[in-house]
């Protein structure tokens, strides 16, 4: 609870703030902080306006050392955005340190200029704070932003790690690679439902080539992919079980049930062909499909 001289300096700092407003913001848009994101001084301009009316809140609220308060929270889009313009989390952390610090330089001097003597230890310590937590508030929003790039990419990457192929009209393919987790295996079987939705495949093929090792969770994102694709009206075949991975499978007891494998995408391939029809044979003679 804040006593009645707290009350007062944060009552004479805040009414400081609103008296000091042009100028402030006039030489924090011409601080390397503001100049370095803003595309203009207009920009600059507007960005420390705002910074400095999220400011006066929390001084205001008795919340300059709380990162929490309304008056930060304000800030917090604002922030990400000017984060998001910097270079790197370590670029981030290091420029901040200095650069949002030396926002307190025109505040404290204006400070020193206008505050009675019985008030300019306590004003000082209250402006030095507030900057402080917008530093931390600025560092916490880099880092979210950062967060939040990195889920965008590893999700777009996932994406890419499991194409859907067409291969021939009504026949899918989509080649795994590495270690199948529990993201990759949903967006494998997603991707794979919604391909045989739009192209009306009658035939999928699972390629596991590029999976180093089959264990039991492998085994059964493979089986429930396959059942799936059935109620699609689709069959799946499994190919690229290579010798290890099929001693692999029986040591574990693992049974595909009803699911076609072959040993090579090509054989597979030739067996969706057949399913559908069609025979392959040598340009030389019939059967050319």
């Amino acid at each position: 609870m804040t006593t009645t001289s707290d009350r007062q300096i944060t009552a004479v700092v805040s009414d400081f703030l609103d008296a000091q407003k042009e100028t402030i913001v006039a030489q924090w848009a011409d601080s390397s902080f503001f100049r370095s994101v803003a595309q203009d001084s207009d920009q600059a301009a507007g960005d420390s306006a705002e910074v400095l009316r999220g400011l006066r809140r929390a001084i205001a609220a008795g919340d300059a050392d709380s990162p929490a308060a309304e008056g930060f929270n304000d800030l917090r889009s604002l922030l990400t955005a000017l984060a998001s313009q910097l270079d790197g989390n370590e670029g981030v952390s290091a420029r901040t340190a200095v650069e949002v610090s030396d926002l307190k330089k025109p505040l404290l001097r204006l400070w020193r200029q206008e505050a009675d003597a019985d008030l300019l230890t306590a004003g000082a310590v209250l402006l030095s704070s507030a900057v402080d937590t917008l530093r931390l508030v600025l560092v916490e929003s880099a880092l979210a932003a950062a967060k939040e790039t990195l889920a965008i990419q590893r999700e777009q990457l996932t994406e890419l790690s499991t194409p859907v192929i067409k291969l021939w009209d009504g026949v899918l393919a989509i080649p795994l690679i590495g270690t199948l987790d529990s993201m990759r295996s949903q967006v494998a079987t997603e991707s794979l439902l919604q391909s045989i939705m739009t192209h009306q495949a009658k035939v999928a093929i699972l390629d596991i080539t590029g999976v180093p090792t089959v264990d039991t969770m492998v085994a059964q994102h493979l089986l429930k992919t396959a059942m799936a694709a059935r109620l699609m009206g689709a069959e799946c075949v499994i190919s690229g079980i290579r010798p290890q991975i099929a001693n692999t499978m029986v040591q574990l007891g693992i049974d595909l049930g009803e699911v076609a494998t072959r040993a090579r995408l090509a054989d597979a391939l030739a067996y969706a062909l057949n399913r559908l029809g069609l025979q392959v044979g040598s340009a030389a003679g019939p059967g050319v499909v």
